[in-house]
């Protein structure tokens, strides 16, 4: 048994050996197989450490229920980042890199390195101040700019890089966390999850108003997502000459749930009780002309068929 060990044992120096003389030498370094071969190796070893560790410490993190979730977030990144730094460094020990070495280069190469990772560690760290400062967190409800109307979408992660935000049109965008920082930011629940609601209809001019006030409030009261308190309101906002322009008002607390919707919530119960009530909308197509001399104008048609 031990002569078939020392065999082996002796066999794979061997192949080692080969391996190793496979290569050339520049100064004091030998690059051979073996050489790429152990690198690979140790590179490939300190990744999946490195993974599983930071695949640990999210996990960690997350059974910490004492903190909110910002304070999990940036307690996951900066941990992660430090496990990451030191698995660089036992690499380059296990693989005696004299980093002495590259002081030759090592400030161009720097230099050059912090021009093209500029916007890349501006992020970074733009990121590190949201979840810092807690203005903008995961779960928060924010407008977003898609180049031509504002669109109400919902913070789903804060990344190394750029903020994942979701709108209602299931629309993810990618806004880079350093847009945030320098531009203005309408956060929707950044004190509070409450939002008002603008709810506009019209009635005709003949419609009593008090009765049509109340039941515009008991069509928003009967609603799930509105909020007792504050409670709703109705304001008459303009006189027209088709009738009386109403603005219904009303607060929810889930924004991230629509606001096309309870809109249209509002508006189906109050056109109901409406219609129950025999309270009228106005008809816009409809126009009433008033002749205050008839005979002028049989006169006039009279002597067009002359």
């Amino acid at each position: 048994m031990k002569l078939e060990q020392s065999r082996l044992h002796d066999g794979f120096a061997e192949v080692l050996q080969q391996l190793d003389s496979i290569g050339f030498d520049v100064g004091n370094s030998r690059i051979s197989i073996l050489r790429a071969l152990i690198i690979v190796v140790v590179i490939v070893g300190l990744f999946v450490v490195g993974r599983i560790a930071s695949i640990g410490v999210r996990h960690t993190f997350r059974r910490l229920t004492r903190f909110d979730v910002a304070e999990r977030l940036i307690g996951e990144k900066l941990v992660s980042i430090g496990v990451w730094i030191i698995c660089v460094l036992v690499g380059i020990d296990i693989l005696g890199i004299d980093l002495t070495a590259l002081t030759v280069f090592s400030g161009a190469f720097g230099l050059a390195i912090g021009f093209g990772l500029q916007k890349t560690f501006g992020n970074f760290i733009a990121g590190i101040i949201l979840l810092m400062d807690r203005s903008i967190k995961p779960g928060d409800v924010i407008t977003v700019n898609d180049g031509t109307t504002n669109t109400v979408g919902q913070v789903k992660k804060i990344g190394m890089r750029a903020v994942s935000v979701i709108t209602r049109d299931k629309k993810e965008y990618l806004i880079p966390n350093e847009n945030l920082m320098i531009n203005q930011v309408e956060n929707w629940s950044y004190s509070s999850r409450d939002v008002r609601v603008h709810v506009a209809l019209m009635v005709s001019p003949t419609t009593d108003l008090e009765l049509a006030e109340r039941l515009m409030l008991e069509a928003a009261r009967s609603i799930d997502r509105v909020l007792a308190s504050p409670p709703p309101a109705a304001w008459i906002t303009a006189f027209t000459g088709n009738g009386v322009a109403y603005e219904i008002r009303i607060w929810i607390e889930d924004p991230e749930e629509g606001l096309t919707n309870v809109r249209s919530e509002v508006l189906k119960r109050t056109w109901k009780l409406f219609q129950e009530n025999g309270i009228t909308l106005p008809n816009t197509n409809q126009r009433e002309v008033g002749l205050r001399d008839l005979e002028a104008l049989r006169e006039m048609v009279e002597g067009l068929r002359r």
